[in-house]
């Protein structure tokens, strides 16, 4: 998505990466018979720079955005240009060895989202005020920054007005101002109106998508550098254990690893400072998490999750009614799982509708993809879909777990923002403001630590000192009193928000990790879901063409089991083999071997990055890793 000139110039402390326009049309600065790399044997620290080039600055490069973002592997200019915009010379030969190409940064950030381009921003902000130049990368594993960026997505702007209070006049995608807002509770044939405990007034429906895709050019424009398509595989520490930067995953390697002509060994970026803003259940951060035992340091608690599917549908003019918001409790779920739907009437005739269910149910034979199906044939719901179409189709897990799961966000090397450390307002049914705040504060810690000499620990004080901890610690006690079945929870929620706003002398604990939840199959009865009607209802295949969903079929599998014995051995015959339905892309299958046995077939070019079975699986045998850079959805209105 971004063109950079790479240099490299003795006097500096880091590489450093200068913005080109992107308008620019001469494409051609480097030998056609030399391969192009972030960092080349061929370059000393006092030659001239040598480009980068990534495909949406080439004109008439082969992509589309008619429902999403694609790309495929084309020519340019006699080089194969990969899906991660870097040229590889057909002609190029390689050896046995394949050393990592380093780069310094003063802070790396992992994660293109919300949170993690906020914390560039907001470093950017303060060098110049302070007229001092840090260098600041962010690493995206997406295709282009957006990518894989989905949420409802009904906007705060209360951290956006503290990082760019003139956002109005940026030309930010920020233009439907919420205008009706409803509350339901649904039956099977029936839409029951509640009391509104949500406060929207002020707040805008938006494309999460496409406001990442600004923040990342309001980024670019401060001087950030920004890799699109590099996907963050590694964390890497010295003699120490302090973090010092991650490790991208090496690209061209074949599913039986063996490298392939296009191979490129991965890169290493090293930070001073490094931040991890992978979103929700990010693998890289996980890690950190276990590692330092992070979650026992902060709040203490696990974290809770949900599985939230989406679809943006164009529907008739006469129905649209832009700013309109709809939340639901009750049906299609039952009155034992926690979640609700949505549908949010976004600009140009769209609407996003979706639903949300707390991976924490107890039935094995519970399908979200299908419940979702259900939904859409409610009454109330229906007819606004009716003779529409459907643009984009994805799915994403979210933290639920809010005040009582936040861990302790620092560590030896960097800190841990967003949606990653799990900021989520349950109650509010918003995390992006929370995250963009995490990011800015994490900022104003890193800038103290490097220009300053300062602490990143200032960074969990200054969280704890913030509206973030407020507002999380007020909502604390919503999202648990639901383990006591609906009626109950809303009861419970209802006094904590008329009555008691957050002043409760208590703070309810959350039920079993979501993994454990799972009840046997043979105390639960299997589900019956009705077929698509290919209405408003579809099957798995035809939901996931339109998610943009690509990933090279000839890599080694991203997603990995601990014990392949396992599926057969435990999850089939003891909770009905769950796999093949919490994932929301079909990605699990149960298919007979030539002997009629049932064997586990994993599709992992179908993957959304949703990360529902890295959390939901009753063992914990599933490993979700990144795969090549710029593979799976291309979300462009999410």
């Amino acid at each position: 998505m971004f063109r950079k000139i790479v240099s490299f110039t003795s006097k500096s402390k880091s590489t450093r990466f200068l913005p080109k326009s992107l308008h620019s049309t001469n494409y051609h600065n480097f030998p056609p018979s030399k391969p192009l790399s972030l960092s080349s044997k061929h370059v000393s620290p006092t030659q001239n720079s040598f480009e980068i080039i990534s495909p949406t600055s080439l004109k008439g490069f082969n992509r589309s955005f008619s429902s999403g973002y694609h790309l495929n592997l084309t020519q340019y200019a006699g080089f194969n240009l990969h899906r991660t915009g870097f040229a590889v010379s057909e002609r190029r030969g390689f050896s046995s060895e394949t050393a990592r190409e380093s780069i310094n940064y003063d802070v790396v950030i992992v994660g293109g989202g919300p949170a993690g381009l906020s914390a560039a921003i907001r470093l950017k902000q303060l060098c110049r005020e302070n007229d001092v130049d840090l260098s600041v990368c962010v690493v995206e594993k997406g295709a282009e920054v957006g990518a894989h960026i989905l949420s409802g997505n009904v906007f705060e702007p209360r951290a956006l007005n503290e990082l760019i209070p003139h956002w109005r006049e940026e030309e930010a995608p920020i233009s439907v101002g919420v205008s009706s807002d409803k509350f339901m509770l649904l039956t099977k044939k029936h839409a029951i109106s509640l009391p509104n405990p949500f406060d929207n007034r002020g707040n805008y429906v938006i494309s999460l998508s496409q406001f990442a895709r600004w923040l990342g050019q309001k980024a670019e424009e401060l001087g950030v550098e920004i890799y699109p398509g590099f996907a963050a595989k590694e964390v890497l520490f010295d003699e120490s254990e302090n973090v010092i930067g991650i490790a991208t995953n090496d690209m061209g390697i074949g599913k039986d690893g063996s490298k392939k002509d296009n191979f490129q060994p991965g890169v290493e970026l090293k930070g001073r400072i490094n931040l991890f803003a992978e979103g929700c259940r990010g693998s890289l951060s996980e890690k950190i998490i276990k590692k330092y035992n992070l979650r026992e340091k902060g709040q203490g608690q696990h974290q809770t999750y949900a599985l939230g599917i989406k679809e943006v549908w164009e529907i008739d003019a006469s129905k649209h009614k832009p700013g309109a918001v709809l939340h639901t409790l009750g049906w299609p779920l039952d009155h034992k799982t926690y979640g609700g739907s949505f549908l949010y009437h976004m600009q140009d005739r769209q609407v996003s509708i979706g639903l949300v269910c707390a991976l924490n149910y107890h039935n094995p034979f519970f399908n979200p993809y299908e419940e979702f199906q259900k939904l859409k044939s409610h009454p109330a719901i229906r007819p606004l879909l009716e003779n529409g179409t459907v643009v984009q189709y994805g799915a994403r897990t979210l933290n639920e777990g809010g005040f009582q799961s936040i861990p302790y966000p620092v560590f030896p090397g960097g800190a841990i923002v967003g949606c990653a450390a799990g900021f989520l307002n349950v109650p509010k049914i918003k995390g992006t403001h929370t995250a963009m705040k995490s990011g800015m504060l994490a900022a104003e810690s890193a800038f103290g630590v490097l220009h300053e000499g300062s602490n990143m620990k200032t960074y969990w004080e200054n969280l704890k000192d913030s509206w973030i901890w407020e507002e999380l610690r007020r909502a604390r006690n919503y999202r648990p009193a639901f383990e006591y079945g609906l009626f109950p929870g809303m009861a419970i929620s209802g006094l904590e928000h008329y009555f008691l706003k957050g002043r409760a002398p208590f703070t309810l604990k959350h039920g079993k990790p979501d993994h454990e939840a799972t009840h046997e199959a043979s105390k639960c009865s299997p589900i019956e879901y009705p077929k698509p009607d290919g209405i408003v209802s579809f099957d798995v295949p035809t939901s996931l063409y339109r998610s943009n969903t690509n990933h090279d079929h000839d890599q080694p599998a991203h997603l990995r089991l601990r014990d392949s014995q396992i599926p057969e051995a435990v999850n089939l015959p003891k909770y009905g083999g769950p796999e093949s339905r919490y994932c929301p892309a079909r990605v699990y299958e149960y298919v007979s071997d030539d002997k009629g046995q049932l064997k586990l077939q994993i599709n992992a070019q179908n993957c959304l990055h949703c990360k529902a079975c890295d959390i939901k699986d009753p063992k914990q045998n599933i490993e979700w890793t990144v795969p090549e850079g710029g593979g799976g959805p291309g979300y462009s209105v999410m």
